[in-house]
Parts: C-alpha cells; sequence; structure tokens
C-alpha cells in the first residue's frame, strides 16, 4: 500500500483530491466539533427511550414519559373551561339584557364573545366584523333580520339557509336564468332600483320597469322599496349594499339570485358562547337597532342591504330627472 502525499508546507498528508492545483489536506475534525456531534447522538437516543419516537404497525412507541401532546391539550382545554365554568354558568341563566346591564358579565361575555368571533367569524365577516364583498358588516347599525340582542342571538344559533329546523330563510329568485325576465326587463328593472337608492337613473327604462317591480319585487321588497325584515327582504332605499352598487354587480343579482349560507352554530357552541357572541356583535354595531331592511348580520346573501328612512313617494321621480 502506497503511502499517501504529505503537504510540503504543513507536514499534513493530503486526502488525494486536487482541484487546479490546490490540495486538500486531510486534517481531523475539531474536538469541540466532535463532542458537540457525539453528544447529539447520545441525546438522540435518550430522547428515543423517554418520548414517543418509533413508529410501528398500529402507532408508535410511547417512551417512558408517556408525553401525549394531544393529552396535554385536552387537559388545558379541561382547565380553561373550568376557569370560564362559572362565568358561563352565568351566561346561560342571564338574559342578554341582564348581560349588557351587568358590567362584568358583559365585559366576561364580551371577551368570550371577541375569542370566538376571531376563530369562527373573522373569516367571513373580517377581524373586526367589517365585512367585505358578500359579507355583512357588522359593525353598523343596517340589519336585515333585526339588530336586537334577541334577533342576532337567533341568527347566530340557527343560520340563514343553513339546514337547521328554525333557519332564517329568504330566496332572492334568478329572474333572469331561470327566464322570468328577459335582458332588457333586467335592464329596466336594474335602473329602478338605481333610481329608488336616490341615484340618477334612465327615464324611460324606470317608466318601463315600474310593473315590473310591483309585480315581482313588491311582494318582498314592498311596493316603496324599503324591505321587510318578516321576509328578510332588504332595504333598495339607501346606499348599503352587500355585494356592490354598480349597475352591472346589481344587474348580475336580478339574473342570477344570489343565495348565501350562514351556518347554524347551535350545535358547535354553548348557549352560553352564542350569547356571549350575540352581546359582542350587537354592542360592537352600536348597540341599537336601525329601520326595516338591512344587512343580514348572517349570510352572505346576494340581496342589496342595508337600514335607511322609508323611501319618500317622489324618490324615483327625484332620480330620473
Amino acid at each position: 500500500m502506497s503511502e499517501r502525499e504529505r503537504d510540503e508546507h504543513s507536514g499534513v498528508e493530503t486526502t488525494g483530491h486536487e482541484w487546479d492545483g490546490l490540495k486538500e489536506l486531510d486534517n481531523p475534525l475539531p474536538r469541540w466539533w466532535l463532542w458537540i456531534f457525539y453528544g447529539c447522538i447520545a441525546f438522540s437516543v435518550i430522547y428515543w427511550v423517554l418520548m414517543p419516537a418509533w413508529p410501528g404497525a398500529n402507532g408508535y412507541t410511547p417512551g417512558l414519559l408517556k408525553q401525549s401532546d394531544r393529552a396535554n391539550v385536552v387537559k388545558e382545554l379541561n382547565a380553561l373551561q373550568a376557569q370560564r365554568g362559572r362565568g358561563e354558568a352565568m351566561l346561560v341563566t342571564a338574559s342578554l339584557q341582564q348581560i349588557e346591564a351587568d358590567p362584568d358579565l358583559q365585559a366576561h361575555a364580551l371577551a368570550v364573545g371577541q375569542s370566538v368571533f376571531g376563530d369562527n367569524c373573522a373569516s367571513c365577516h373580517g377581524v373586526g366584523g367589517g365585512g367585505a364583498k358578500g359579507y355583512p358588516n357588522l359593525r353598523d347599525d343596517v340589519w336585515l333580520w333585526g339588530g336586537s340582542l334577541e334577533e342576532i342571538e337567533h341568527t347566530i344559533r340557527v343560520g340563514v339557509r343553513s339546514g337547521h329546523a328554525e333557519t332564517r330563510i329568504s330566496q332572492m329568485p334568478a329572474f333572469g336564468r331561470d327566464g322570468m325576465l328577459d335582458a332588457g326587463q333586467t335592464a329596466d328593472l336594474t335602473e329602478y332600483v338605481v333610481a329608488l337608492s336616490g341615484r340618477q337613473a334612465d327615464a324611460a327604462a324606470v317608466g318601463r320597469a315600474r310593473q315590473l317591480f310591483a309585480d315581482n319585487c313588491a311582494a318582498c321588497h314592498t311596493p316603496t322599496g324599503v324591505g321587510d325584515r318578516a321576509q328578510g327582504a332588504p332595504n333598495l332605499t339607501d346606499r348599503e349594499w352587500l355585494f356592490g352598487s354598480d349597475r352591472e354587480t346589481i344587474r348580475g343579482q336580478i339574473h342570477n339570485g344570489r343565495n348565501g349560507v350562514m351556518p347554524t352554530w347551535e350545535g358547535r357552541f354553548s348557549p352560553g358562547v352564542i350569547k356571549a357572541l350575540a352581546v359582542y356583535v350587537h354592542v360592537n354595531a352600536g348597540g341599537g337597532e336601525a329601520s326595516a331592511g338591512g344587512d343580514e348580520v348572517s349570510t352572505g346573501s346576494g340581496e342589496a342591504s342595508a337600514g335607511g328612512d322609508e323611501v319618500s313617494s317622489g324618490a324615483v321621480e327625484a332620480a330620473v330627472r
């Protein structure tokens, strides 16, 4: 066996590797690096013995410490539930009005409601409840089904078009898609809705659409367009819109009849948590209730949404002058 070449400057053997005249020296690894490496190996062996590590056919080795993150989460959740237990019991037995009248109980309800809202509602309604296109703003006083504490609680509990036996239901027909109105009639009706909200609209189209609105829309939105909370029909006379107020969006709504869904939370949240969430939404919305019509507290339906003052008899005429 031939002796390996030694570097003439350092006296260290080379590995035999050479790149462009540069030869690699066969220096030993630093002692500190080797000790750290050996320590990591020893730590790994100890970890394998103490902690869950090795997968098997029916699970994994539990380790001598029987460590389980899942069990720890369950333990922490149980501790949190026990901590909240007193407040939860008080929420269940107290009326919504009593909750808002008691500063301590209201503070507890707001804390619980904020946490639950952030985890379950913010993905649609926004972190602060400000809503987005197709998702109602919960921070104003504009409601479709009602903005009282009881109405908000009921909507959260049963949802909208959710499959719950008591779910909120309103139905915006797809007038164009289902052939009830042709393209010209849909365009005329769009102008009529624009006029109802107090904006300038085509006078001829509004005139042609008067009877169309009376025949197809007034039963839900009322003859003056102010909406009907008993049916979940939004107010068309103000400037609040769920999907947008431009003509193309309104025309698309009349044509396709969007009908969104809000899930029922009754099976997921306890009665106390639902009350807390209702208080949180109610307080953030200003604690009041707007006039009939408006944004749904609970759905991404495609109807225009708002709760403004009742339209005067001359509003459409003024808009087309």
